[in-house]
C-alpha cells in the first residue's frame, strides 16, 4: 500500500516518508507529526521496496524507517535509498538495542537510530538535528551505554580513551550524547572556536570521525554486546 500527499508550496517544509508495516504505528506517528509546523508527511509505505521506490520518486528530506520491514529489511532499504540519493536522511526506528543492528544501520547510510519506545519529542528532535546540522543522531540510551563502556576502557588504560585529558573526557561525554558544537560551547561556556578545538582534538586522539566509529572503538576496547 502506498499513500501520497500533495503539499502546498507556500511553506518550505521538511518532507517525510513514513515507512512501517504496521498501519496503527503509521497513523500514530502521522497524528503526532501533524501538530508540527515544519514537517509534512508526503507518503507512506508498508514495505521496504515501496519505501525505496517512493524515495526515488519523491526525493524527501527524511525517511522514518522501521528496521523490520517485509520483503527487504529497513537496513537494506536504507542502503538502496542512500545509494541513489545521498541527500536523503534516513532515521531508523527499532525495538532492538542490538549493537550489530545499530552498526549495520549506520554502515548502510542511516543518519540516526532511535528506539521505538522513545518519547515523540525525541523523534522530532532527531529529525531536526539530522536536517539542520547534517550530524548523526543516536538515541541517548544507546549513546550512554557506549559512553559508559568506553569510559570503563579508558579507566583501565587499555584504549584510546586513556589519551584524553579530564576536560576532554567531559567534552567527549557531551559529544557522545549527540550534542552539536554550539550546544557544547553553551554547556561549558566556551566560545564556538574553543568547542571546535576540543572536538577536533578529541576526534584526532581517538582516531574517530563520528558516533559509528566511536561505537566501534568501544567494542574493540572490550564492550559487552548490548
Amino acid at each position: 500500500m502506498v499513500l501520497k500527499r500533495l503539499l502546498s508550496l507556500e511553506k518550505m517544509l521538511m518532507r517525510i516518508i513514513l515507512a512501517d508495516d504496521h498501519k496503527l504505528v503509521r497513523e500514530g506517528i502521522l497524528a503526532l507529526i501533524g501538530g508540527q509546523s515544519d514537517f509534512a508527511v508526503i507518503a507512506e509505505a508498508e514495505n521496504g521496496n515501496s519505501a525505496v521506490a517512493l524515495a526515488a520518486e519523491l526525493k524527501p528530506d527524511i525517511v522514518l524507517m522501521d528496521i523490520s520491514m517485509p520483503d527487504i529489511t529497513g537496513i537494506e532499504a536504507t542502503r538502496l535509498i542512500r545509494a541513489h540519493n545521498a541527500d536523503i536522511k534516513v532515521l531508523i526506528l527499532s525495538m532492538y538495542l542490538d549493537i550489530k543492528k545499530i552498526l549495520d544501520s549506520f554502515d548502510a547510510g542511516a543518519s540516526g537510530y532511535l528506539l521505538k519506545d522513545c518519547a515523540f519529542e525525541e523523534v522530532i528532535h532527531a529529525m531536526r538535528t539530522v536536517c539542520s546540522s547534517n550530524e548523526m543522531y543516536l538515541s541517548p540510551m544507546i549513546a550512554e551505554t557506549v559512553l559508559k563502556a568506553a569510559a570503563r576502557a579508558g579507566k583501565n588504560g587499555d584504549s584510546e580513551i586513556a589519551k584524553l585529558t579530564p576536560r576532554e573526557r567531559e567534552v567527549f561525554q557531551h559529544l557522545a550524547e549527540g550534542k552539536n558544537t554550539k550546544e557544547t560551547a553553551e554547556h561549558f561556556q566556551f566560545s564556538i572556536k574553543t568547542a571546535e578545538f576540543h572536538r577536533n582534538q578529541i576526534m584526532a586522539k581517538l582516531g574517530v570521525r563520528n558516533i559509528v566509529e566511536l561505537t566501534r572503538l568501544a567494542i574493540r576496547a572490550g564492550v559487552t554486546p548490548l
